[in-house]
């Protein structure tokens, strides 16, 4: 009896859910790296970068806050460089402005001082500076002490994500939310649509953001988190000469958030924050918005609880900040005493994609797993945009090899 064999016809090598940066960049460092691959992106929005990527405050991060040897640190440092680059190539709006990091507290100056150490160590020229030499930079900022981080930067990453579907040649196919994946070890990956088309590929990319790990489930793969989805909710400076460039004030290390900021942008506004409060809907951008099935997968959860209850007394603060302009303004004045809450105009908000592990642990490093025909990225939000090009190249390495296999 003659072997049956089975032929596949497949429409690409690598297909990529999700079309902002990150799948995007994939999708550019694929190509680049192996030209001739076909390369297909799947993105459920009519256009690139609607959610995290077109919704930050299009800082280029430097990399100082992340620890010394992880993904972050490492992909963010060279990231850097490579995204001015990459916008001056392409002629995109941008700026290295560098950036304050300014200690309003006594009890802030001990992680001041260690955030100078730490950026050293990951190759940045870091500055001390005094109060008068902070004026030199903002004169309307007051704080007790500041570094000056150089290679800090803002550019348009909408408009980078666009050059980047551009450049790489891969087919993208706008306005396709994924339905259902069939994956087939032996054979590859079968998605459909929404719309009931069926796209068949060698090898499954998942950068869904805030739906990663619902796609990686789909996939057949157990992600060991889950995506709680924070909204950052930020104001427009209706007085944007109170603030020359970008400056941030000291962090807190239990946390990735990086506090309510000022951020002049490549169109000469400021933005003012962003808080950070729990989200009703993966792409809940205000508190109207709930939706009971996405909320019910994150209250069943224990880390969402575990992360509550261990943090509960920062949550109110940014709750109550969230419920108040006025403790919001508050906020802002430890920075910027000049501001009044009638500087402060509503402006769009943004929902940042965070893994949470089952002990209720924010992942805090960038967050790759590969699984057979399948590579999935979980955790990414900032500095992932900063980061993006040096992320992309790391998951077409991985799934290029795959292919070879």
């Amino acid at each position: 009896m003659a072997e049956v064999v089975h032929v596949v016809a497949y429409d690409c090598d690598v297909l990529v859910i999700g079309g902002g940066i990150v799948g995007l960049s994939t999708a550019y460092a694929i190509t680049r790296a192996a030209p001739g691959t076909r390369v297909t992106v799947l993105e459920k929005e009519a256009g690139p970068a609607r959610h995290q990527t077109g919704r930050n405050s299009g800082v280029i991060h430097s990399g100082i806050y992340y620890r010394p040897g992880s993904l972050k640190a490492r992909y963010a440092v060279r990231g850097a460089a490579e995204m001015v680059k990459f916008c001056a190539e392409y002629d995109i709006p941008h700026a290295v402005t560098g950036k304050l990091i300014v200690a309003t507290e006594r009890d802030e100056l001990p992680r001041l001082h260690a955030l100078v150490q730490r950026g050293r160590e990951n190759g940045l020229t870091v500055r001390e500076l005094g109060t008068a030499q902070m004026a030199e930079y903002e004169p309307e900022i007051t704080g007790l002490a500041a570094i000056h981080v150089g290679t800090t930067g803002i550019c348009d990453f909408t408009a980078v994500a666009r050059r980047l579907a551009e450049a790489s040649g891969a087919e993208i196919r706008y306005g396709a939310r994924v339905e259902r994946i069939d994956r087939r070890p032996e054979r590859g990956v079968a998605v459909r649509t929404a719309s009931g088309d069926i796209v068949r590929g060698r090898m499954l990319v998942n950068c869904a953001g805030l739906y990663c790990d619902e796609i990686a489930r789909l996939t057949g793969d157990e992600p060991g988190v889950r995506i709680v989805p924070f909204r950052g909710e930020y104001y427009e400076l209706a007085r944007p000469e109170l603030v020359r460039g970008l400056v941030y004030p000291v962090p807190d290390p239990a946390f990735p958030f990086l506090g309510v900021h000022l951020t002049r942008g490549t169109d000469g506004g400021v933005h003012v924050g962003p808080n950070a409060v729990p989200a009703l809907a993966r792409e809940g951008y205000d508190w109207r918005t709930v939706r009971p099935r996405e909320l019910a997968g994150t209250l069943a959860w224990p880390g969402a609880w575990q992360l509550a209850r261990r943090h509960w007394r920062y949550g109110a603060g940014e709750l109550h900040r969230s419920l108040s302009r006025s403790a919001f303004t508050e906020a802002v004045r430890r920075l910027l005493p000049a501001v009044t809450e009638d500087d402060l105009v509503p402006a769009a908000a943004g929902v940042r994609a965070q893994a949470v592990l089952r002990d209720g642990t924010l992942a805090d490093d960038f967050l790759i797993q590969q699984t057979p025909r399948a590579v999935h990225v979980l955790n990414a939000p900032s500095p992932a945009a900063t980061a993006s090009l040096p992320i992309g190249r790391e998951i077409a390495r991985r799934a290029l090899a795959a292919l070879e296999r």
